[in-house]
């Protein structure tokens, strides 16, 4: 505006300010800088032909439509890579898939079943426990993901530790056993503690999604599934009863696990040697303890269908499914950790 008003105050006037306004450009910002350099622009064309405007403006404008092309290009081009990552990743699970069943199938499946196959109740009565247990582990997912976004996890994390801790394995203890007591006639009490369960579990693992990333959580989950998808097959197809010896020793096993992961708490920091002891213990050992239980919770559910066909248990898919979502996210969190792991060791 003050430059407008000096071009019609005259041109001794306007020699006059223009020292004033060269250092003024100079000092204002860019938008300014900018406004000065367009108003010279207007001014100066005022002498100037309509022709140079116009070839000025087509010019501008085939710049910007040739800048809008390249980037299009270039997003354009960027969907093969996301779609090859994709297709990389599921053929990596679906080579541990196999790699796991055919390693299972030799080593614990030598004797399979005797009775020509699964019969139809036992594979009604696994079919409906796998349906909860994809049910329960949506459910943690879902309730996890609303934790995190809702800034729960946050403020759960700046409490005292130790009390939440304590509150939610209390919780978790309790909805557990008020569902396994639960007949499995009584529909609603049983499924609100089932859920109410599913929910503590999910505020177990939100903390690990919130600080995770995405495509690292969904590696996890892709070979959680693919471990337990060929376990599950095995544990299906071999001899009945003949895993079922094996519930002491993971017991055992499980303890050994638990107590690696206490021992942080106990050893100090300087014994740097059995702390990534105690840390593969934990890891490793425990994949291999909750591989187990899940070779073990797939006869077992076998095993009690053939009980309830008999009728001497009640058929109850909504308690032999909390044994195997535990198998399922003890089997992801270390999925998750030694994903991390790698990836830290790689930067």
């Amino acid at each position: 505006m003050s430059f407008t008003i000096t071009v019609r105050q005259g041109p001794a006037r306007l020699a006059t300010k223009l020292p004033e306004l060269t250092k003024s450009a100079f000092r204002s910002s860019a938008p300014i800088r900018a406004f000065h350099q367009t108003s010279t622009k207007q001014s100066s064309s005022f002498f100037t032909s309509r022709t140079a405007t116009t070839s000025s403006i087509l010019r501008s404008t085939k710049r910007n439509v040739f800048q809008q092309a390249r980037s299009y290009q270039y997003q354009a081009g960027a969907a093969p890579a996301d779609a090859s990552s994709l297709s990389r990743r599921l053929l990596t699970g679906g080579a541990i898939f196999g790699g796991t069943l055919i390693a299972m199938n030799i080593m614990f499946n030598r004797e399979t079943r005797e009775d020509g196959g699964m019969p139809a109740f036992e594979r009604s009565y696994l079919n409906q426990t796998f349906m909860h247990t994809g049910l329960g582990i949506g459910i943690i997912g879902l309730t996890a993901r609303q934790m995190v976004q809702s800034g729960f996890v946050y403020r759960m994390m700046v409490t005292n530790p130790w009390v939440v801790a304590i509150g939610g394995l209390a919780l978790s203890f309790g909805t557990m056993i008020g569902t396994r007591m639960i007949e499995p006639d009584n529909y609603i009490p049983k499924y609100a503690l089932w859920t109410a369960f599913n929910a503590t579990q999910a505020a177990f693992i939100a903390p690990l999604i919130a600080f995770a990333p995405g495509a690292l959580i969904a590696r996890a989950g892709l070979y959680t599934v693919a471990m337990m998808g060929s376990i599950s097959f095995v544990g299906a197809t071999a001899k009945q009863e003949k895993y079922l010896y094996i519930g002491g020793p993971l017991l055992a096993g499980a303890a050994i696990v638990a107590v690696s992961g206490l021992a942080p708490l106990v050893i100090p920091a300087t014994a740097v040697r059995t702390l990534a002891f105690t840390e593969n213990i934990w890891l490793y050992g425990g994949l291999a303890v909750f591989g187990g239980f899940t070779l073990y919770d797939v006869q077992k559910v076998l095993h009690h269908a053939r009980l309830a066909e008999r009728g001497i248990i009640k058929q109850d898919p909504v308690n032999e499914s909390i044994s195997l979502e535990l198998d399922f996210l003890n089997i992801f969190i270390r999925m998750v950790q030694i994903l991390m792991m790698q990836q830290n060791r790689r930067k």
